[in-house]
């Protein structure tokens, strides 16, 4: 969202030229609808649509299209095929449409709902360190952030445009009024937070099942221990293979708040690619 909201500000006063990847065959750099927007002068790119070669010149026909345009000439074809093969240097070996148009302002409200990314909504339980840092982590994902916390003062004074984030007393009280489809990641201050956080969740799932990712920090050791306290709340072994515990991608073995963030933040990713 931060190139989006870039360009919607800047085109206010200044036109730009945007390319689009507007289909694709075989194998290529970027999907379908990826973009990047180019303005006059040496000014960088907004927005990428996969670097090298092919963007290098799409940035060069994009500035000649945009003097044209301001220079009130006839707008070439908007459509341009570029086939990644030697002509380019890039060994995909894919074909990429691209299509080229010169934006302004009056062009704003358009362009915010046609490029603004699908984001996946994620409720985060916990502003300790693993927190903040998975909080840092998710901002420039295709992830819409709900932070929550029972303590005040925990938040930091600015946080991501698409993160919201919430004092909540008792923390578990959230669990009803999170998104439909929420992923849930589950790092409070204390194993006794954690638990009823799991339970709100669990029973929500009983009644919902609307909750494709329950994440739980700590070891196999805290979730054995769970597991017990959940059953004699009346959880079958069913629900309680909706939990993930341990989290983050296996392999990556450091207990640093940044690194437990990264291993978190590719398990989701690794998951908004199945659902």
């Amino acid at each position: 969202m931060a190139a989006l909201n870039s360009l919607l500000e800047r085109i206010k006063t200044t036109p730009a030229c945007l390319v689009t990847v507007e289909s694709t065959q075989g194998s290529v750099p970027r999907e379908v609808g990826a973009w990047m927007a180019l303005f006059m002068g040496q000014t960088p790119a907004l927005g990428t649509i996969g670097g090298g070669h092919l963007e290098l010149q799409a940035m060069q026909e994009a500035r000649e299209r945009l003097a044209e345009h301001l220079a009130g000439l006839p707008a070439r074809p908007p459509l341009l095929r570029q086939a990644l093969g030697p002509s380019l240097g890039q060994c995909c070996g894919g074909v990429v449409h691209l299509r080229f148009e010169c934006v302004d302002a009056a062009d704003a409200p358009a362009l915010r709902q046609r490029l603004a990314p699908r984001l996946q909504p994620v409720a985060l339980f916990g502003g300790g360190h693993v927190g903040h840092a998975l909080a840092r982590v998710l901002a420039p994902l295709p992830f819409a952030l709900h932070w929550i916390d029972s303590r005040d003062e925990v938040f930091p004074a600015q946080v991501d445009a698409d993160t919201l984030c919430e004092h909540s007393h008792p923390v578990q009280a959230a669990v009803p009024e999170l998104a439909p489809q929420s992923m849930v990641l589950i790092m409070s201050f204390s194993h006794a937070e954690d638990l009823d956080i799991v339970a709100a969740c669990l029973a929500r799932q009983r009644e919902r099942a609307d909750l494709p990712f329950i994440g739980l920090i700590g070891s196999r050791t805290k979730w054995a221990t769970f597991s017990h306290r959940l059953q004699a709340r009346g959880f079958s072994d069913r629900e309680l293979a909706q939990v993930t515990c341990p989290i983050g991608v296996s392999g990556i073995t450091g207990k640093e708040p940044e690194v437990i963030a990264v291993a978190v933040a590719a398990q989701l990713l690794q998951r908004l690619g199945t659902n």
